[in-house]
C-alpha cells in the first residue's frame, strides 16, 4: 500500500490544514464562515451516504465521493460550485472511478425521493452531467485516492487485535466527516483509528506502535482529532446546519 501511495496523485495532493480550512470571498460575502464551510460539508457527507444507501454501491465508492466533495471545496467556492448539486454529481463520477457505475438517471430518481419536498435538490440528469465535467476540472482530472480501509485489516491482524475490525471500521467511516483523508496519509489514519481502539479496550500496544516506525506524534494527533470531533458533533445541531445551508445560492 504505502509504496503505491507515495508515488501517487493522493500523495502528491495532500495538503496543509490551513489550506483546507478555506473560504473564497464570494461564499464571505454571502456570510460563510469556516465554520458554516465544516457544517455544510458535513451535512454533504451524511447526504452522499444516504444516497449511495439507496443506489447501493460499496463503502469505498462513498468514501472517494465523499474525497472528491471535499477537495472540490478546497479549490472551489460553495457559492460558483453547489453543495447540492456537487455532492451528489461527486458519487456519479466515484461510482464511475471505482467501476460501481450508476446510471445518472437512477440517481436523479433517488435524490428527488430523499429530497421530496425541497425543489432546492431537484436536479436533472443534464445538470449532473454538466457539474460532473467542472468537478473532474477542480480535481485536475486526479481520480486516484487511497483510503485507510486497505491498510485496516492487515494491520489489525499484525497488531493482534481482529476482534475490533467493527469498531475501527466504524472509527474510520466517521473520519470522513472531516478533512483528514486531505491532510493525513491513509495508513496514519488507520493507525490513529486502532490507537483509539487500543486505549479504549486498555490494550497495551506500545511495543507494536514502535516496531511500525511510524511519527507517533502524528498518529496521536489525528486521534486527538478525530476524538476533538465527536466532542464537536453534538453542536452539530439542525438548526445550526440549516442556518449555514441557507447561506447558499437557492
Amino acid at each position: 500500500m504505502a509504496a503505491n501511495f507515495w508515488t501517487s496523485s493522493h500523495y502528491k495532493q495532500l495538503l496543509d490544514p490551513e489550506e483546507v480550512d478555506v473560504v473564497f470571498p464570494v461564499d464571505k460575502e454571502r456570510g460563510i464562515t469556516v465554520e458554516d464551510a465544516k457544517l455544510i460539508k458535513f451535512y454533504m457527507t451524511n447526504y452522499i451516504v444516504k444516497l449511495a444507501q439507496y443506489v447501493k454501491v460499496r463503502q469505498r465508492v462513498v468514501a472517494t465521493a465523499i474525497t472528491y466533495m471535499r477537495r472540490v471545496f478546497t479549490r472551489r467556492s460553495m457559492t460558483d460550485y453547489n453543495p447540492r448539486l456537487v455532492a451528489p454529481t461527486c458519487l456519479y463520477l466515484a461510482a464511475k472511478a471505482e467501476e460501481s457505475t450508476v446510471q445518472a438517471r437512477l440517481l436523479v430518481f433517488y435524490i428527488k425521493k430523499i429530497q421530496n419536498t425541497e425543489e432546492k435538490y431537484k436536479y436533472e440528469i443534464k445538470e449532473i452531467l454538466e457539474m460532473e465535467m467542472k468537478i473532474l476540472e477542480a480535481l485536475n482530472y486526479y481520480l486516484v485516492v487511497y483510503h485507510p480501509y486497505r491498510a485496516l485489516s492487515q494491520l489489525l491482524q499484525d497488531a493482534g487485535m481482529s476482534d475490533s475490525t467493527q469498531q475501527t471500521w466504524g472509527l474510520v467511516n466517521d473520519t470522513y466527516k472531516m478533512d483528514l483523508i486531505l491532510v493525513h496519509p491513509p495508513h496514519l489514519i488507520a493507525l490513529a483509528c486502532i490507537y483509539i481502539a487500543s486505549v479504549q479496550k486498555e490494550k497495551e500496544n506500545t511495543a507494536w506502535f514502535e516496531e511500525l516506525r511510524v511519527d507517533m506524534n502524528v498518529v496521536k494527533n489525528i486521534a486527538m482529532e478525530i476524538l476533538d470531533f465527536y466532542d464537536s458533533h453534538k453542536l452539530m445541531t439542525d438548526d445550526r446546519i440549516n442556518a449555514a445551508m441557507n447561506k447558499l445560492p437557492g
